[in-house]
Formats: structure tokens, C-alpha cells, sequence
């Protein structure tokens, strides 16, 4: 990578809150070590039970993370967008992946040997704590999947909606826009439905103007209602 290129990672690392407090002498170690790497669109950046050679950040598009289940189907965990780490968990615990990663656009991320993070985590314990909290949020948000996998389906479509648009979604005269391009495909499976149901619910929420459809990019135009529809309340 050349001098121009680590610079621009050390700057783009420094951007993350798990690596924001280290001295510019260990950033520098980091983007030397590092490696940018593009992705096709569904293309899979590592497989569930692959060696943890590496920790991940999202550079530019968007990343899912995925487990597969006994009966063939995938679940997805998460969907990352920039500056956003996966892969550290397991780096730091020196285990296999537990999940898949795969790219749901064409999309960049900067990897990092485990070996470098395991010895950075060593020497400074803010690496681990912000890891740390890093986890606490994925467990929550496994843990409200868990929750909403005996839910109605609409009330899972809602919930996985709005925990979107309220983590990056950007508010605009029409309602909360999210910034990128979310399929069907995609609600459906973080819902554990099929690309029907999640056509047919939100085609239904259009016309009832709950959500208006931008160019693919979904705009929730009255969150109160879905919020409704996410605790299981009828309109």
C-alpha cells in the first residue's frame, strides 16, 4: 500500500470508535498492516467457520452478516454500513467465524491480520472495552430477533424498519429517509419472512402512506404508526 493510500486508512481507521483513542504511532502500525478489498454485490467477504485471519471495517456499501439455519435458510444477524467493524469477536477470541459476511452492493472494506489487533489489544485495553461494547449492541439486537421470530410478520417488518431508519436514518421533509438501497430481499430475510410477504406489506404500507419508496431508498413517513404496528397494535 503506498504512503498515500496508508494515510488515507490511518485517517479512515481513526474515524472508529474502537481504535479513535490510540496514539498515532499504533493508527500508523494499523494502516500499514491493512489491506482494502472490494466486493461484488451478494459476493461473500468470509463464511461461517472460516479461520479469523482477519478484523473487518466497512469502507463504502453495505455488509450483512449471516448464519445459516438447520433448515436451510439464512438468517441475518446485522447490516453494516461504513466505518462499521465485524469479525473482531472472533479475531479476539481466537476462534472460527461464527457467521458469514457478505457484500448487499458492491462494496469496500479495510482488513486487519488478527495478529496485529490480538498484540494492539495487549497493549491497550480501550481496543477490548470498545470491543466489548461493540458486542453488547450485536447481542442486543440478536436477542430482539430472537424476540420477533414469534411476532406477526408485519410487526417484524416494522421493528427491523425502524431500527434502521432510527440508527442512520436521515430526517427530511418527508419523513426519516434511509440512506441506502434496501431490497425486499433483504427486509425479508432480516425478518425470517419471504420477499412476497415483505412485497406485499410494504406495498400495503405505500398506499396507506406509511412509507413512500425513493429510488429504492425506503422514506418512513410516519413512524408512530409503525412503532404501533411493531408492538403488535392495529391502525
Amino acid at each position: 500500500m503506498s504512503r498515500t493510500g496508508s494515510t488515507e486508512v490511518l485517517e479512515f481507521l481513526r474515524g472508529s470508535p474502537v481504535f479513535a483513542s490510540l496514539p498515532v504511532g499504533e493508527l500508523e502500525v494499523l494502516a500499514q498492516a491493512a489491506h482494502e478489498e472490494t466486493f461484488r454485490a451478494r459476493e461473500y467477504i468470509f463464511h461461517e467457520g472460516d479461520p479469523a485471519a482477519w478484523l473487518w471495517v466497512v469502507k463504502t456499501g453495505r455488509v450483512r452478516i449471516v448464519r445459516h439455519s438447520r433448515a436451510g435458510k439464512d438468517v441475518v444477524l446485522e447490516l453494516l454500513g461504513a466505518g462499521e467493524i465485524f469479525g473482531g469477536v472472533a479475531v479476539i477470541e481466537r476462534r472460527p467465524y461464527p457467521a458469514a459476511a457478505q457484500a448487499t452492493e458492491p462494496s469496500a472494506a479495510v482488513k486487519i491480520p488478527a495478529d496485529i489487533i490480538i498484540g494492539l489489544a495487549d497493549r491497550h485495553p480501550s481496543v477490548v472495552r470498545e470491543m466489548a461494547l461493540l458486542i453488547g449492541r450485536r447481542l442486543r439486537a440478536a436477542h430482539d430477533s430472537v424476540k420477533l421470530s414469534v411476532e406477526p410478520v408485519e410487526s417484524r417488518l416494522a421493528a427491523i424498519l425502524l431500527r434502521l431508519a432510527d440508527r442512520e436514518g436521515v430526517r427530511t421533509k418527508r419523513g426519516v429517509e434511509l440512506p441506502f438501497h434496501l431490497t425486499r430481499q433483504s427486509l425479508a430475510d432480516m425478518s425470517g419472512t419471504t420477499v412476497e410477504t415483505a412485497i406485499r406489506v410494504v406495498s400495503r404500507w405505500q398506499r396507506d402512506e406509511l412509507v413512500e419508496d425513493e429510488g429504492g431508498r425506503l422514506v418512513v413517513r410516519q413512524p408512530d404508526v409503525l412503532r404501533d404496528l411493531a408492538a403488535g397494535e392495529t391502525t
